[in-house]
């Protein structure tokens, strides 16, 4: 009897963990993934046709963009300034972006993973990595309010 008991007990423990389990976990709403690919897709054309503006509303006006390898840009003159590094003294002018995941957080803000390609006019790539994103949903729509993004290739000899 006691042994029905505890397996009656552990049964419904079982089920209960399970059933919050399934009831926790969200769905990034379609809508959602739809305006983060077309944003993701305007960035590039940014790049492509030399339009800093279209690069600049692909993030929130309180955006922080964390390059490597130097202090994060916050604030509203990181997005102009990021880009006039990446244009001008980089050479990008295509890329890729490869989300592998997108997180659900709540009605205000997700985060993208993934990975990354960087291309010149000849469509030589440049570098390659990973990026996480977090995004912020804003009267602008949803806007990248977080930009954090590494390489994946050894840094240049310093010596």
């Amino acid at each position: 009897m006691k042994k029905n008991i505890l397996s009656f007990i552990l049964l419904l423990f079982l089920a209960a963990c399970n059933s919050n389990k399934k009831n926790s976990i969200k769905e990034v709403p379609d809508e959602v993934k739809k305006a983060i690919a077309e944003s993701n897709t305007v960035y590039w054309q940014a790049f492509a046709k030399g339009d800093s503006s279209l690069f600049i509303e692909r993030y929130a006006a309180d955006a922080c963009i964390m390059p490597p390898n130097t202090s994060a840009m916050c604030g509203i003159t990181a997005a102009p300034a990021f880009y006039n590094v990446a244009y001008h003294q980089m050479g990008i002018r295509n890329g890729k972006f490869i989300t592998t995941e997108i997180f659900p957080g709540n009605e205000e803000y997700v985060t993208e993973n993934g990975l990354f390609e960087l291309r010149d006019s000849t469509n030589k790539l440049i570098n390659n990595g990973k990026y996480l994103v977090l995004w912020k949903k804003t009267n602008k729509g949803w806007q990248m309010f977080r930009d954090c993004f590494s390489s994946n290739n050894p840094l240049p000899n310093t010596k």
